[in-house]
């Protein structure tokens, strides 16, 4: 692995355990063993850091956000799909685990995660829109609007919120409970098969 794969990776580790503000170059250096200097020639402080690995961030959700139009999605789809997404939030955990002071101290940040935020919610909003096309959703678009805001607030602070509690923060009990946002929307079939497969997955 390249000296700047290792120093990402790294940084990602001692991010996701420390959050961001306790870790310093330094120490990212002496972890990796090699000298401030050869780290500060990849990258020149801790801001070019952070915003190589949101980029990473934005590389690796990329293929989950841009799905093919024309793709056929059965109902268990749609579970895997957020699955994917909770998994790469929990790679990339510290981002979020103090977002408005991240973004408020980098404005290149805060603007790449805007952007982020309304592609998310854009695919959300198609996602249901093809449920509602297939006749499994019977909410109007206002409502359907809502349920796109509790998603994403739900994807991107529920991990965290597990863990102010004193738990590991629980991948399965995320998409646990955006699938018990989802199922009151559903017709009635469809919504006691997502409640079913909600339990299961809460118990696997």
């Amino acid at each position: 692995m390249k000296t700047r794969d290792r120093i990402l990776e790294c940084a990602l580790d001692l991010f996701n355990r420390n959050g961001e503000p306790n870790v310093t170059t330094l120490e990212i250096a002496t972890e990796l063993g090699i000298s401030p200097g050869n780290l500060y020639y990849h990258f020149h402080g801790k801001e070019p850091l952070v915003m190589a690995l949101f980029e990473r961030f934005q590389e690796e959700l990329a293929p989950l956000l841009d799905p093919p139009a024309d793709a056929r999605l059965d109902a268990e789809d749609y579970w895997l799909f957020l699955h994917l997404i909770v998994e790469r939030l929990s790679q990339f955990r510290f981002l979020f685990q103090d977002l408005s002071n991240l973004a408020g101290r980098l404005p290149k940040l805060a603007r790449g995660m805007r952007q982020w935020l309304n592609h998310l919610k854009r695919t959300l909003a198609t996602l249901l829109a093809r449920l509602k096309a297939e006749r499994q959703l019977i909410s109007d678009t206002e409502a359907l609007g809502q349920l796109v805001e509790q998603i994403t607030l739900t994807l991107l602070f529920s991990l965290d919120y597990q863990r102010v509690l004193g738990s590991g923060g629980e991948i399965r009990l995320v998409v646990y409970q955006v699938m018990m946002l989802v199922a009151p929307h559903l017709r009635p079939g469809s919504r006691h098969a997502a409640e079913k497969l909600a339990r299961r997955y809460l118990d696997a």
